[in-house]
């Protein structure tokens, strides 16, 4: 597809410190064609509270008047911030209060975001929805697109934030879509009742800085970690990992080494996890050395919990070990199910502990040479040609 115009709202903003499927297809897309992606509006709870996080920072200094709305990134992609804020509209009761204050929202950022694409002179426009249920709800009406895409790479119904309205909304905006793309077939499989046009495009990853054939330096944390290091990289979150999972298994295998890397939610923070001598919390790091810190560990986990959040989720992070060579132990999930040729896939301590064994002694060259193949498969521009094909497929 060359020469459209497309529109790209969600849930995270340009400036997120993590990987972003909505910014990594918008890039893509930016290739041949030019892209106006919309930054989240500040809402004024997240203001009175001052609740501002850094990646928050230029969006704030746009709505002081500070810095312009509209950023260039390329001659051919945009970045909009939106100079005004939003009703807080999540704690309103579901229904007709919420709908009508949601409304207001909706129409009051495309209002805007219509005037910016006209000044960009943007015609005939795709509006790609990433998992925004909320503030681009009724976008379809307001911004009035040649065609509205959802996409769904995300379950937000378990979340405590998300679970007031989600369940309500999300089986609407699917089905008033043109077409949804989905990022696993479980979520394709949830979203084809209320949208027959709904399919899997699988996951792409930008691996442009995973190296494996690099001499990486070894990280100064762990010049005091003995080898074999068993390690996880990511955020740490007790809704999406297992914290008992882990300690058992650490606990079972003194003589390695466990890493957790990322920052701890409350739970692990708490957790028995930190009264094992084997088992260590460099904390955060920075996203351009995570192939530097994954190179210094001998085997990679995915320790997930089974549950709603988990079963349909696509793990990039698993893309990530595999294209680094690295062996993979992860709970076996639904989507996991995509990896069970190239990942030692478990569920409970008993098959973690066995398949650790295996694991470290997975050396075979050729192994290593088929992971990396594997994971280079998941490329953006594959998964943006998917994207495409099924837009195409509505003009047939």
């Amino acid at each position: 597809m060359n020469g459209r115009d497309f529109i790209i709202t969600g849930l995270q903003s340009w400036d997120i410190p993590i990987g972003s499927n909505a910014i990594d297809i918008a890039r893509e897309i930016s290739v041949n064609n030019r892209v106006l992606y919309v930054n989240t509006p500040l809402d004024q709870m997240t203001l009175m509270r001052n609740q501002i996080k850094p990646e928050m920072m230029h969006r704030l200094d746009v709505l002081k008047k500070k810095l312009d709305p509209l950023r260039k990134i390329s001659d051919s992609l945009w970045v909009l911030d939106l100079p005004f804020s939003i009703w807080s509209v999540n704690g309103l009761p579901d229904g007709f209060l919420f709908d009508f204050f949601n409304r207001l929202n909706n129409q009051k950022i495309f209002n805007y975001v219509r005037k910016v694409a006209a000044e960009l002179n943007f015609k005939d426009y795709i509006h790609f929805i990433d998992n925004d249920i909320y503030r681009s709800f009724y976008s379809k009406e307001c911004l009035k697109p040649a065609l509205s895409v959802y996409y769904r790479r995300d379950n937000l119904q378990p979340y405590e934030y998300w679970n007031k309205h989600v369940g309500r909304l999300e089986p609407l905006i699917i089905e008033k879509s043109d077409v949804v793309v989905c990022n696993s077939p479980q979520y394709a499989d949830f979203s084809r009742p209320f949208n027959p046009k709904s399919y899997d495009i699988g996951q792409g990853v930008d691996l442009s800085a995973y190296n494996p054939d690099l001499e990486y330096e070894l990280p100064k944390e762990f010049k005091s970690i003995p080898e074999p290091r068993i390690g996880y990289i990511g955020d740490i979150n007790s809704l999406r990992l297992d914290p008992d999972l882990l300690h058992d298994l650490a606990k079972s295998k003194p003589d390695y080494s466990f890493v957790i890397i990322g920052g701890e939610d409350k739970v692990f923070k708490e957790h028995a996890l930190h009264s094992l001598k084997n088992v260590y919390f460099p904390g955060s790091i920075a996203k351009n050395t995570v192939p530097q810190y994954m190179s210094a560990l001998q085997v990679c986990l995915n320790p997930q919990k089974l549950n709603e959040i988990t079963n349909g989720n696509y793990p990039r992070k698993v893309d990530e070990y595999l294209a680094m060579g690295k062996s993979v132990i992860a709970t076996k999930t639904a989507t996991m199910d995509l990896f069970r040729d190239h990942a030692y896939l478990c569920l409970g301590v008993a098959e973690y502990q066995e398949a650790v064994e295996k694991a470290i002694q997975d050396t075979d060259p050729s192994n290593r040479a088929e992971r990396i193949r594997f994971a280079r498969s998941h490329s953006w521009k594959n998964n943006v040609e998917a994207i495409y094909s099924h837009i195409q497929e509505l003009n047939q």
